[in-house]
């Protein structure tokens, strides 16, 4: 046998086959988590240099609205997609992406990220404007492959999913455009609907494994089921987020307060009818059941806002944005990595700790400005964020990056 000699170059097309066969990229909950998780950190972690000074801003986008923009349509849209391309290969049988083309949607992601900061003296916005079709490719490849699995297996049940994410993707696009145009107002606007469209997902996954993880995770015989609330609550959702919509970006008269309220109203009553004591003692249990009580406590408060300046309206919107779309992710993240990598659903005392400062996070946020002074409460909140998800990086990681525990692909 010739011995090896470890001068000699290796083809480039066997190095990227090598690497497309890496566990990380055998399902897209491995990359996609991992992705969300590293930009919820790093993202943060920059937000709050800016808030106290340290890092100085000097993009041509506000750094607010670039804040906005990568926790909702960066880490809130990546997550949101690994869970679906994920789940939709349990729901239909059809194999979900995988290796080089989750490795290139992957690395369009990436790059919409970096290319905020590219900065070309000689062309105005032009890295806006690489954002834009980055995000746009990244929206539509992941769209295109979450309907050639549904549409593969006739899934009409879930083909709610492709209306929402492509309205997401359509949000981004009109989000990016508005900031472009200077239009501030507008682009926030629509960032604000964003967040409800995303509550609306969070309302149609909740109904579906809150009570399934809860009957599983405490041994119960039968789920609870609410089937007339869900129904009510997919049409209701829609038309408050449309009056909404409506309302922030052509008629100012109309108000969606009345139908918010009634959204919010039926979602805690979800929340009550799911509950049960034994929740407590199931860490991935009692923080899915918190994160969607914050969901409809944070559109009540949403919806008091519109009627008294004595609850802003940012503020009610972050106990979502925090905690029930960041909590949830967390949570689900969490569940997710350990079922699909054939581990045992325990996890450990700190992880626990990741899913309670979260909580608090959202609470300091929405609540403590009124109190203590915004800025000093926001610092805080993004303090126990970036602690909440270092954790659940230390603890997921390698979870993400290995081979399943039982040998099985996935």
């Amino acid at each position: 046998m010739r011995p090896l000699n470890l001068t000699e170059p290796v083809p480039a097309r066997i190095a990227i086959y090598q690497v497309t066969k890496w566990p990380l990229w055998m399902l897209a909950f491995r990359p996609y988590f991992l992705a969300g998780g590293l930009l919820a950190f790093l993202s943060i972690g920059y937000w709050l240099l800016i808030l106290t000074g340290h890092a100085n801003w000097h993009l041509t986008i506000p750094a607010t609205l670039w804040h906005a923009h990568e926790m909702l349509f960066g880490f809130a849209g990546v997550v949101a997609v690994g869970f679906l391309l994920t789940a939709a290969q349990t729901w239909t049988g059809v194999e979900s992406i995988s290796g080089k083309a989750l490795m290139l949607l992957t690395l369009i992601w990436v790059s919409a990220r970096l290319a905020f900061f590219i900065e070309m003296p000689n062309f105005a916005n032009a890295n806006l404007w690489l954002v834009i079709l980055l995000q746009l490719a990244w929206w539509v490849g992941a769209i295109t492959a979450l309907a050639n699995m549904l549409f593969t297996a006739r899934s009409k049940n879930n083909y709610q999913f492709l209306a929402i994410l492509s309205v997401l993707c359509v949000l981004n696009t009109l989000y990016l455009l508005l900031v472009l145009n200077n239009n501030m107002q507008l682009a926030l606007a629509v960032v604000d609907t964003a967040v409800l469209v995303i509550s609306l997902l969070v309302g149609i996954v909740a109904g579906r494994v809150l009570p399934f993880f809860t009957a599983k995770g405490l041994l119960l015989s039968e789920q609870t089921r609410t089937p007339k609330i869900d129904k009510a609550l997919l049409y209701l959702s829609i038309l408050a987020i449309t009056l909404f919509f409506i309302s922030k970006l052509f008629l100012s008269s109309i108000s969606p307060a009345f139908i918010v309220a009634i959204v919010a109203a039926l979602h805690l009553i979800r929340a009550k009818l799911w509950w049960h004591a034994n929740v407590l003692k199931v860490p991935l249990l009692w923080s899915l059941h918190f994160s969607y009580l914050a969901l409809g406590v944070g559109l009540l408060l949403i919806a008091l806002s519109f009627y008294t300046s004595v609850i802003p309206f940012k503020d009610a919107l972050h106990l979502i944005t925090i905690g029930t779309i960041g909590m949830m992710i967390l949570a689900m993240m969490t569940r997710v990595s350990l079922g699909h990598t054939g581990r045992t659903l325990n996890t450990p005392k700190y992880i626990s700790v990741a899913f309670l400062l979260v909580l608090v996070a959202a609470i300091t946020r929405s609540i403590l400005p009124l109190i203590i002074g915004p800025h000093f409460a926001w610092q805080i909140s993004a303090l126990l964020w970036l602690v909440a998800f270092l954790l659940f990086l230390i603890y997921c990681t390698p979870i993400l990056t290995r081979r399943r525990v039982d040998g099985r692909r996935g």
